[in-house]
């Protein structure tokens, strides 16, 4: 069975599992060069980039993951650290996988007290109003020509896409209730979803998220 695999070597990992196992779909925690084989698509989650960066070198997964992204057959979706981890260009460090064209800051938010929640309408994703996890988030800072921006906020970047279907989040949609961008990351992939999921399939969700500074 065809799956999506989660970059499972440091970061927000069972989340994003838990939104995936809610939309019916298959998916492998990925530890090792073996784990990649025969993935339609792979999350980068949140997490410590600098941190991430070095487990990739250090496993070799960093090198797996770019030849099985430049063979076509493997879609990425960065979300927070996992979007600088795919930006090609990372204001003040050297960039990691690069396989993005993005310029990206790390911590532009602030420190985690400066973490937020909003929501907003991302026609390409939803048709209603999608809810936002800020937690020390990067900021884009540059678009390559051929991204798709799904979503600008307060005149920055904070959503783009790739012609293949790749994706750079700076938010964590993992950690909200919606399935939204799941269930858009998996069609990207050529995946079907089931059409409904109830929240008792994700039991950290039974209570809000706490983020300080203000909910939208």
């Amino acid at each position: 069975m065809a799956a999506i695999g989660i970059l499972a070597l440091q970061g927000g990992v069972i989340e994003h599992r838990h939104h995936l196992q809610a939309l019916g779909l298959a998916v492998r925690e990925v530890r090792q060069v073996a784990d990649l084989a025969g993935l339609r698509g792979l999350i980068l989650p949140g997490g410590e980039s600098t941190c991430l960066g070095r487990l990739l070198r250090l496993t070799g997964l960093g090198e797996a993951i770019v030849a099985a992204w430049r063979q076509g057959g493997l879609r990425l979706w960065g979300t927070c650290a996992g979007a600088i981890l795919m930006a090609t260009e990372v204001e003040g460090e050297a960039p990691h996988l690069g396989l993005m064209d993005i310029a990206i800051r790390r911590n532009a938010f602030g420190s985690q007290l400066d973490s937020f929640r909003c929501h907003a309408l991302v026609p390409a994703v939803s048709a209603e109003p999608v809810p936002l996890v800020f937690i020390r988030a990067p900021q884009i800072l540059r678009v390559g020509p051929d991204l798709r921006v799904l979503l600008s906020l307060d005149g920055y970047t904070a959503a783009v896409e790739s012609p293949a279907g790749d994706l750079a989040t700076i938010f964590h949609p993992e950690l909200a209730e919606s399935l939204a961008f799941h269930r858009h990351f998996a069609e990207r992939c050529g995946l079907e979803t089931s059409p409904t999921a109830s929240p008792a399939t994700r039991p950290f969700l039974a209570r809000p998220v706490h983020v300080p500074h203000g909910v939208a």
